[in-house]
């Protein structure tokens, strides 16, 4: 059973690019292109950039009462990088320097976090790989004593998750213009926007992932480890509202409606619960473009709820990005000319 829940995640990732290829090659025999009047591309430019950019991600555990919730958080670098884009391909460099990362107080966290976000021209998917350990509970002095936070290295998140999204007016509506700023949204527009998602996941630790100290508060007291799988369709909108040309702010959202397997494993013996729940997939961003410039700040993220056996609430899983952004398209000369 354990094999085909992992087997799962990669037979629907490749049934969604076997799709988009299928779909990038009808529209590519059909001549589809966008309308320069609402936004412009850019074939011979090359998009470089430096930006700031900061991961987040937590797992909340419900109360049975009024309590305080138990969020682990993990304790992400702000990351300074630069990167380019050509076309449909982007390339980041980042690293977290220690200057810009001082607050140790919350313990570390480790791990492997890869988070793309792609924008085919019919499509918006979003593809994480989230493996990191060491989470921190907020506020500080919750389940310890008042100086400090509690802290767990034996916390470890793993999560695969896909999203992908038909964006059926991409002549008039840009997705890369928002986010990747090789293009240019010179006209408001928007575009409904439907397809999927699939998650699966594990939260684990070494002892119960309810604190000792507040387990009577908590139907899920000596509970270690929560796996889960969920898979959904969606549908939502995107819009860019754009002043002046230039000037731009873009939102998008897509409700999802999911089945949710999920199995809670601890002293008291492994329970599975099915359930039909909500996720949700974000973007947003704010900003300045041109056909040579632009600075930005978008927001990247999903969200999912999802229930167990112990308790009537859900547990809820959000995941992301935000970054600021200054780029600027270069000319790329074509081969032989002068």
């Amino acid at each position: 059973m354990k094999r085909q829940s992992c087997f799962l995640p990669l037979v629907f990732s490749l049934f969604l690019i076997s799709v988009m290829i299928t779909t990038r090659v009808n529209a590519q025999k059909k001549g589809v292109v966008n309308d320069p009047n609402y936004y412009e591309t850019f074939p011979e430019k090359l998009t470089g950039r430096i930006y700031f950019s900061q991961k987040f991600l937590k797992f909340t555990i419900p109360p049975s009462g009024n309590q305080t919730d138990i969020e682990y958080k993990a304790n992400t670098k702000l990351n300074l990088g630069v990167g380019v884009t050509y076309h449909n391909f982007s390339l980041n460099i980042f690293y977290g320097f220690a200057f810009l990362n001082r607050d140790t107080e919350k313990g570390v966290t480790k791990g492997l976090d890869l988070q793309l976000h792609l924008y085919p021209r019919k499509w918006a998917i979003d593809l994480v790989a989230l493996f990191p350990k060491g989470y921190h509970l907020e506020p500080k002095g919750y389940a310890t004593t008042a100086n400090k936070y509690y802290y767990r290295d034996d916390v470890k998140v793993s999560l695969f998750g896909i999203s992908a999204y038909q964006v059926p007016n991409k002549e008039k509506f840009s997705y890369r213009a928002a986010i990747t700023q090789n293009e240019w949204q010179k006209k408001s527009a928007g575009s409904p926007l439907y397809g999927g998602t699939l998650y699966y996941g594990t939260v684990k630790g070494d002892s119960a992932l309810v604190p000792k100290s507040i387990e009577n508060n908590f139907a899920q007291k000596g509970i270690d480890n929560i796996n889960f799988m969920a898979i959904g369709a969606g549908i939502g909108y995107a819009y860019t509202l754009v002043m002046d040309k230039h000037f731009f702010v873009t939102l998008s959202a897509v409700g999802n409606l999911d089945l949710t397997l999920t199995s809670e494993d601890g002293i008291y013996g492994k329970h599975r619960k099915t359930s039909v729940g909500p996720s949700i997939v974000g973007k947003g961003a704010i900003g300045y473009n041109s056909p040579t410039w632009s600075v930005s700040v978008n927001a990247l993220g999903s969200t999912l709820w999802t229930k167990g056996d112990a308790s009537t609430k859900n547990y809820y899983l959000p995941v992301g990005s935000i970054r600021l952004a200054i780029s600027k398209k270069f000319d790329i000369k074509k081969h032989g000319s002068k």
